[in-house]
Order: structure tokens, then C-alpha cells, then sequence
């Protein structure tokens, strides 16, 4: 199914997060001496750049298919077929190391002077634009230019998705379809409020506090892919249904075993 396919690619963009993130993040932690060297600095720079980017586009597909499954549902595999999938997933990937790069590039070129002390748990982009000593006009506007098509124009979209949803869904005779449809689409608009919300105030408003960047950096790069799985799992019945089988088929693997004698 192309829920399952999307949730695949979230999946993997989340692993990825995190796994940029949050072993920099428990060094500091459990050591006195907090550096990073300069070459694991700009990998996090261009990985984190690829993998929001890169979520900001899927989130808003995964819309698009939301939309097409209740408001289009006879024509659903017609048009979101493995193939179509196949290509809005590449979209989405490729869009965002095409950011990354651009962003990672601009970085480089950034001049720094005296201590080089990031005021950050990871190396983000405004923060380095912060420690920068010369000119940092281009890497700010490409900063905010990239805000606009995989922020603002991706929420935008999930925006438009869901109104068409909502008028669908007022257009149910049954309260138990509009219940059923609401369940449906409910995980993915719990991820995308998560996901856009913080990360858009924290773009939009550079000038904001360290302690409150911080949070807002942490809530979605650490918070947000902890809870995504859980958010689809416990709102998801065919997940469910795979977690009883599992445990099922576990239980009589340990009941066969408890009955089996030893052979001499």
C-alpha cells in the first residue's frame, strides 16, 4: 500500500535524524571536553539539511495521498500506483540533498574568526551563520529562500489537502465514516503539526532566544522521531493486528518449547 511505502521513507528520514544528531549529542553529555571537529561538523550540516528537507517534502506527498485515498478513493491505486509513488519518494529525497547542497556549499564559504564556540548541541546552519565574522548575506538568503518552498509551500499544501478532506468528510451521511476517516487521517496531522510547527517558528524567528532554539532544535529532531512510530502504531490497525500476530506466534514457540522433553 502507498501509506506503508511513505511510512518506509519517514522511517528511514527519522533513523537518519537521529542517528546525525543524538550520539554527538550523548558525547557531550557524558564528556567533560564538548568538541566536534570541523569535518563531522559539516557532515551534520548536510545530512540534517538533506533529511528535513527531504521530510518536509514526503510529509506533504503523504497529504496528497491521504487526499486521493478519501476524496478520490475509486481512482486511488489508479493513480497512486507503485511507480507514481516510486517517483514522489525520489522527488522528495532528491529535492533534499539538492538543499543540502546548496546549503552545505554556502557554509563553506563562511569565514569564522577568534573561538569557534557553537552556542548549539549540533552544527545548524543559523547557528553557524552566528559564529561567521564576514560576509553572510548569501548563506542568510538561501537560508530563508529555502524556507519557502519546503516550509512554507509544503505546509501550504498539506493545508489545501486537509481542507478538501474536511468538506469530504462533512459530506458523510454516518457518523462511524466520518469516525473512520478522522482515525485515518489523524496520526499523519498529529506528525505534520509536530513536525512544521516548531521548526517553522524556529526558521522564521532566528532572532529567538538560545535556551528557546535549543528546545525547539531538540522537540524536533529528537522528540518528534521518537514519537512518529508510536503515533502510526497505536492509531494503526493493521499494525496492530502484526504486533498480536507476532506475539502470538511468539507465545506458542515458548509453549512447544516448555512442553518438549529432553532427548538422552
Amino acid at each position: 500500500m502507498p501509506m506503508y511505502f511513505f511510512l518506509d521513507n519517514l522511517a528511514l528520514l527519522d533513523l537518519g535524524l537521529t542517528c546525525t544528531i543524538v550520539p554527538q549529542l550523548l558525547t557531550n553529555l557524558c564528556v567533560p571536553d564538548k568538541t566536534i571537529t570541523s569535518s563531522r561538523c559539516i557532515t551534520q550540516v548536510f545530512v540534517f539539511c538533506w533529511i528535513i528537507a527531504s521530510e518536509c517534502a514526503l510529509l506533504s506527498i503523504m497529504a496528497i495521498d491521504r487526499y486521493v485515498a478519501i476524496c478520490r478513493p475509486l481512482q486511488y491505486t489508479l493513480i497512486m500506483r507503485a511507480s507514481v509513488c516510486v517517483q514522489m519518494a525520489a522527488v522528495c529525497w532528491s529535492s533534499g540533498i539538492l538543499n543540502s547542497l546548496l546549503q552545505t556549499t554556502l557554509t563553506l564559504q563562511l569565514h569564522f574568526c577568534g573561538h569557534h564556540t557553537l552556542d548549539h548541541f549540533f552544527c545548524e546552519v543559523p547557528g553557524l551563520i552566528k559564529l561567521a565574522c564576514g560576509d553572510s548575506t548569501a548563506s542568510e538568503l538561501a537560508l530563508t529562500s529555502m524556507t519557502i518552498p519546503f516550509g512554507v509551500m509544503s505546509s501550504l499544501l498539506v493545508l489545501i489537502s486537509y481542507t478538501f478532506i474536511a468538506r469530504a468528510v462533512l459530506k458523510l451521511p454516518s457518523a462511524e465514516g466520518r469516525h473512520k476517516v478522522f482515525s485515518t487521517c489523524s496520526s499523519h496531522l498529529l506528525v505534520v503539526t509536530m513536525y512544521f510547527g516548531p521548526g517553522m517558528y524556529f526558521y522564521l524567528k532566528p532572532s529567538s532566544e538560545s535556551s528557546q532554539a535549543k528546545f525547539i532544535s531538540f522537540f524536533y529532531c529528537v522528540i518528534t522521531p521518537l514519537l512518529n512510530p508510536l503515533i502510526y502504531t497505536l492509531r494503526n490497525k493493521d499494525v496492530k493486528m502484526a504486533w498480536k500476530r507476532i506475539l502470538q506466534c511468539q507465545g506458542g514457540v515458548k509453549a512447544l518449547k516448555a512442553q518438549s522433553l529432553p532427548v538422552h
